[in-house]
């Protein structure tokens, strides 16, 4: 419950970097004088979320330059490291681009691939993009600086939309394919998370595996030892292996059994 610099911040700090935090700065004059001052020959945008004004977009000669968390075009938008995962892809990556007045649309400058793995989550997913894009964006620098970079067009035709995420999309909706239920489940960590209900209450599904050619009515809970199995669409189920009854800790699906008792033929959702 405090309040604490950003990493960036705190090296900037340890390196005597000056550091400014507008609030706002589509009509921030005094912020546009400092960077005018400044003069840079590019400016680095990560994260951002919100749009760079065109004052801004003008003032350094190679431009505005991005990180984006996906193989543009694929994904553009807030959240493309969650949706591509959601989504079931098996590789992703980073590109450098430059800004212009829409959203994700500007000209690539370089691309790299990253593989996702079976059990990445959005946020282990998320620091090894970070790290890869680090590297990157060190070299389309050095490239624009040296003008070995030919920027290269999007095909909007291709382009793929990764909205910002709603909490009701952590709603797990039994009636998807298990391991539809277990890619959003991976995707949408920390947030919203998945989350169901268990007699009247919320229940959050931290981990589950997916299981095919298994015949239960979707959110049908099937106990079986320690184990529990809530049936999903066609034909496929979940098991259980980490779960978090409303403000309760997290458990793993033995655990919850052995407290809660619940009983196959029972529901979720």
């Amino acid at each position: 419950m405090e309040v604490l610099a950003s990493p960036v911040k705190q090296l900037a700090a340890q390196h005597g970097i000056a550091i400014a935090q507008p609030e706002k700065i589509k009509s921030n004059a005094e912020f546009r004088s400092q960077l005018q001052a400044i003069g840079p020959d590019a400016i680095v945008v990560v994260a951002y979320g919100r749009i760079i004004p065109q004052w801004m977009i003008d003032l350094p000669p190679l431009g505005n330059i991005n990180l984006h968390a996906s193989p543009l075009p694929k994904y553009r938008g807030a959240a493309p490291i969650q949706w591509a995962i959601a989504n079931d892809e098996s590789v992703t990556g980073v590109t450098t681009m430059r800004i212009d007045a829409g959203l994700d649309t500007g000209d690539m400058l370089l691309r790299r691939e990253v593989t996702i793995r079976e059990d990445d989550t959005a946020a282990t997913l998320s620091a090894r993009l970070a790290e890869t894009g680090a590297e990157l964006m060190v070299e389309t620098l050095r490239g624009l600086d040296g003008g070995t970079i030919q920027p290269q067009p999007q095909d909007d035709s291709q382009a793929t939309l990764a909205p910002l995420l709603k909490k009701e999309d952590g709603l797990i909706d039994f009636t998807r394919n298990a391991r539809e239920i277990y890619n959003r489940l991976r995707g949408f960590q920390p947030w919203p998370g998945a989350f169901t209900s268990f007699r009247g209450k919320t229940l959050n599904v931290w981990w589950a595996r997916p299981m095919q050619a298994v015949s239960l009515n979707p959110g049908e809970l099937r106990v079986q030892d320690s184990r529990m199995l809530v049936g999903c669409g066609e034909d496929s189920a979940l098991e259980m292996l980490e779960v978090q009854p409303e403000g309760k800790r997290r458990m793993s699906g033995a655990e919850f059994i052995s407290g809660y008792r619940p009983k196959s033929g029972e529901r979720l959702g």
